[in-house]
């Protein structure tokens, strides 16, 4: 930026402002209409004339001469919050650059809280009620994106050019219908009840030969159902993170710019966390609200109060949604920040072929295909692209099925699986984002400074990967990995029948777990020959006694049984964790300096329209088949299926090692894909002529005038400019 004439002259010479568009009064005695006040003003004096006052100082509504409030000619009409013409006094206060953060993060908080929180958690829940294979729970958890990945162009494009807070309020109130949609199913279905939960009916001298009820049937096509629920709330999230993180920056100085996106990122990370943790506790609650079951939340069987999350979140979407239409199309005192980017992106144009697309960027549904093609053959953004996809794919994926790999490799219930994979996430996800956006500022990082940034991170990420190389064994069930007590066990499928309970007639629709007294797991009491209940403390789990499967002891008498799983044994449980706490923080390390880059790397008009491009490609290649991809994956792990009426339902249990093994090889793909994408935007990286790098003059810590937008000289210097363009 071309320095004031005067150069290094005193600040009370500096010369006046002009505007072409305000002519001095000339028969006024007051500071005419079209000029600052005078300059020797002190500083600290607020308010100043409302042209010359510093963004980070709020109007205060003073009459000039003509009783008329002056407003800022730079500044477009309509500046103030409210709707329409409602604007009441008390919400002024929140329409600044902070006001909006608040409301946009509250919002990620409750999208990420949702999506990523509540849908993870009660996956495995919605899989035992509704009957539903992981691959088809992983297509509900993708119906998501593929929503977002249908209206992300035409939001980005139409939206760029709108009014983007009006758009982000009614995505809120698309989130918040879904919600309701997706715990509709509670309230459709009949009460949810558990064939054989009678202890007379579990043991061996129960009455075995009841008629099958085929109390599941077509429960499993309320999925459709979940995927509208789950479409909604990809359509209204879409705005959020395009729209959203666009409005943020344009409102704001380049310097702060990664700053503010960090923290909204951030709240965004914090949401999933925040949803393990509630959603982990309201699944100890029974699904049927006020009733009595016999089934405690160690039972596989156990279905949680996974509902009544959604019906929180939706309302709370709806009540955000109210303040976010009120917002103007541009914060007042903020037109200042235009003029500087302005500038700057009139030094990436002249220093790149470009094409009118720019120019009638947003206007006409035909300048779409050309503005698609203007993007896509930049190849540092195409490339931020897929690195982003890889890592997106991986992110889908474990966030979908983390839980269920802690509850199958550490022998925990579903809840308690949810919870400890939120303590992961609180720290590593949310504080990696943080502290991605605050290490660009920081580091003051030029454009490649901050790809190889991201190269870095996604190489720490890849070695800590092989965290699947460890797994946990798993515990020993009869007749599944282990064979009864003095009878070798058959090759193929499981073989729950041996002569020892071969005499009660047994049913697989009957699962009910527990652990014998030889450390064996069974299938159910009938299963480990136990012919009756043993009396207990009332709250203590239920013991079976004479459990003809299991070898007596001599110090412990006849062979026993106790409800429930039988508690893991293993010695990598910590390091696992830690090294799964490595993963996630090196992965979302990079999310913010990523998304820096992709910002500073396209031209101003294009920003918003750039990001909804990267979400299609993130989703389609990323979002979209990582958890069908990592649920099919999990799946091949199963050991046992559940057994209905003679039709398959959900996974009882897996092969820890298959898992492990299965999902360290996707792992690894996805992972030495994202590096090679890195890798190859530092490479093919060239910076525009006449700069030294290619960001450098559009990144926050190197732009000055971003840095100091409310210095005079600076100010007319970028005012001169834009007169001459």
């Amino acid at each position: 930026m071309s320095q004031h004439p005067t150069g290094n002259q005193p600040f009370t010479s500096t010369p006046q402002l002009t505007f072409p568009s305000l002519a001095p009064d000339a028969g006024s005695n007051n500071t005419p209409p079209g000029q600052c006040p005078p300059l020797s003003t002190p500083m600290g004096d607020c308010p100043f004339d409302p042209r010359c006052r510093p963004p980070c100082c709020p109007g205060t509504g003073k009459q000039g001469p003509a009783g008329e409030e002056h407003r800022d000619p730079m500044e477009p009409p309509g500046t103030a919050c409210g709707w329409w013409a409602l604007t009441p006094e008390c919400l002024q206060p929140f329409n600044t650059a902070w006001g909006v953060l608040l409301f946009l993060s509250l919002a990620s908080f409750l999208q990420g809280m949702t999506v990523n929180g509540f849908i993870n958690t009660v996956i495995t829940s919605i899989e035992r009620r509704f009957d539903l294979h992981s691959y088809q729970s992983g297509l509900v958890a993708s119906a998501y994106d593929i929503a977002a990945c249908l209206c992300l162009t035409f939001v980005s494009y139409f939206g760029g050019s709108g009014h983007k807070p009006r758009w982000l309020g009614w995505g809120m109130l698309l989130m918040g219908l879904g919600s309701f949609v997706f715990a509709l199913p509670h309230f459709t279905t009949g009460p949810y009840r558990v064939e054989a939960a009678a202890a007379d009916v579990a043991t061996c001298t129960g009455n075995q030969s009841a008629a099958c009820v085929p109390s599941a049937s077509g429960l499993s096509r309320y999925r459709l159902v979940f995927m509208l629920g789950q479409f909604l709330h990809g359509a209204g999230a879409t705005p959020l993170y395009t729209l959203g993180v666009t409005y943020l920056d344009e409102n704001v100085q380049s310097s702060h710019s990664p700053v503010y996106i960090a923290i909204f990122y951030t709240a965004a990370i914090l949401g999933p966390a925040a949803g393990y943790l509630v959603g982990g506790a309201l699944l100890n609650i029974y699904t049927e609200l006020g009733q009595w079951t016999e089934l405690t939340t160690e039972s596989p069987r156990w279905v949680g109060a996974w509902w009544i999350g959604f019906l929180g979140t939706g309302a709370a979407a709806l009540f955000i949604a109210i303040p976010v239409l009120g917002y103007p199309r541009q914060l007042p005192g903020t037109q200042r920040y235009v003029v500087v980017r302005t500038s700057e992106t009139h030094q990436l144009k002249d220093s790149s072929p470009t094409t009118e697309a720019g120019s009638k960027f947003g206007k006409t549904i035909r300048d779409l295909p050309l503005s698609v093609w203007q993007l896509l053959k930049n190849p540092t953004f195409t490339l931020l692209c897929l690195a982003g996809a890889m890592e997106a794919t991986l992110i889908a994926g474990m966030s979908t099925f983390g839980p269920k790999f802690l509850e199958s490799q550490l022998s925990l219930s579903a809840s308690e699986a949810a919870t400890l994979f939120g303590y992961l996430v609180v720290p590593a996800g949310g504080g990696g984002t943080f502290l991605g956006g605050f290490l660009v500022n920081k580091l003051k990082l030029q454009g490649s400074g901050v790809v190889r940034f991201c190269l870095f991170c996604s190489l720490i990420s890849l070695l800590a990967v092989f965290v699947f190389v460890l797994h946990c064994p798993n515990v020993p069930v009869a007749g599944v990995t282990t064979s009864y007590h003095g009878h070798p066990l058959a090759e193929g499928p499981p073989q729950l029948t041996a002569p020892c309970n071969a005499a009660c007639g047994c049913r697989p629709e009957h699962y009910s777990p527990v652990c014998g007294s030889d450390g064996v797991l069974y299938y159910s009491p009938c299963y480990a020959g136990c012919l009756a209940e043993a009396a207990v403390d009332p709250g203590s789990p239920k013991v079976y006694r004479d459990c003809s499967c299991i070898p007596p002891r001599l110090a412990s008498g006849p062979g026993h049984t106790t409800a429930g799983k039988c508690p893991s044994a293993c010695q990598r449980r910590s390091l696992l964790l830690v090294v799964m706490f490595v993963v996630i923080i090196f992965t979302f390390l990079s999310s913010v300096p990523a998304l820096t880059a992709t910002l500073r790397c396209v031209s101003e008009q294009q920003r918003s329209f750039a990001l909804g491009i990267q979400w299609v490609v993130v989703r389609t290649l990323g979002s979209i088949p990582g958890p069908i991809a990592f649920g099919w994956v999990i799946d091949k792990a199963c050991l046992l299926w559940q057994k209905q009426c003679g039709t398959e339902g959900a996974c009882f249990m897996y092969q820890n090692a298959a898992m492990s093994r299965y999902l360290l090889a996707t792992g690894l793909l996805y992972k030495v894909l994202g590096f090679l994408c890195f890798l190859a935007a530092c490479c093919l990286y060239r910076p525009p002529l006449g700069t030294p790098d290619a960001l450098d003059t559009s990144l926050p810590s190197q732009s000055s005038a971003s840095d100091n937008p409310t210095d005079p000289q600076d100010d007319s210097s970028t005012l001169q400019h834009q007169s001459s363009v």
